[in-house]
């Protein structure tokens, strides 16, 4: 008979994009490591699950640039989250993933503008979150710090298809590289990182050189379509979101199709 869908999880995911060499812009990709249940060996944006403490007032406390007010004009909240848990947990994991903290003192400076020995601190800070020493935000409040959401933009939102054992229901953002800090690999999750030209990307997941799911596929091409940069950030200066993923509301109204979570058909090599 009919299975009951698992309930999808609140996530969220970055798109780290920055002027390219050899194209109008570049986006920051990761691969998951082969031995992760969840499209394990997949290319993908950094990202993960939403946490209980992503939405708890310590860290709401310490966020700067959107207000809990506006996030939630812009997405619904779900589990019980408020809406700015979203972001919280975009930035969070931009920290866990790829050592980024976007992040302002009292007066809005960005951190590593603001302080020489910024980068230092910043791993310090990661450390001690990856070692479960303090919630985040006690350890940001320590530095003085903030989190600066003001530079991400809501992108799309996709829902893992009723048919996959492990869903999610995430909210994807563009953002800039935080001013003085670059994006570095960590194997926790990932086994490869690097900055792709997004049309060349959208080609090695079509010509089936590279495993894609649907969001990655989709944010690639959408960042493609633009002649430069700065109409990306114009594109989006209402912060409303550009697109929504298509294959879980084709396959829950009961229409079969060829292509699974990544973009491939079953007889694809």
């Amino acid at each position: 008979g009919p299975v009951t869908p698992v309930r999808p999880k609140p996530a969220s995911s970055v798109l780290l994009v920055r002027p390219g060499s050899q194209s109008p812009a570049e986006v920051y990709m990761i691969r998951r490591q082969k031995s992760m249940r969840f499209l394990g060996g997949f290319y993908a944006f950094p990202g993960g699950k939403v946490d209980p403490e992503d939405g708890l007032p310590a860290i709401l406390a310490r966020c700067r640039g959107i207000t809990e007010a506006q996030a939630e004009r812009l997405v619904p909240s779900e589990d019980g989250l408020p809406a700015l848990a979203f972001w919280v947990a975009a930035a969070r994991e931009l920290l866990e993933e790829t050592g980024l903290l976007p992040a302002c003192d009292s007066a809005g400076r960005s951190v590593a503008s603001a302080d020489t020995t910024a980068t230092a601190r910043i791993e310090a800070l990661r450390a001690a979150h990856m070692a479960k020493l303090a919630p985040l935000g006690a350890l940001l409040a320590a530095e003085g710090w903030y989190l600066d959401l003001e530079p991400f933009r809501y992108l799309s939102h996709f829902i893992t298809p009723p048919s996959s054992p492990i869903r999610f229901t995430a909210r994807f953002f563009l953002a800039p590289v935080p001013v003085g800090q670059s994006p570095r690999l960590f194997h926790e999750e990932a086994s490869e990182s690097f900055w792709v030209d997004p049309a060349e990307g959208f080609r090695r997941h079509r010509s089936g050189e590279w495993a894609m799911a649907e969001p990655a596929d989709c944010g690639l091409g959408y960042i493609a379509q633009f002649d430069t940069l700065a109409e990306v950030w114009r594109a989006h200066e209402d912060g409303r979101h550009k697109f929504h993923g298509i294959l879980d509301r084709v396959q829950a109204a009961g229409v079969e199709i060829r292509r699974g979570a990544d973009g491939r058909t079953p007889d694809a090599p």
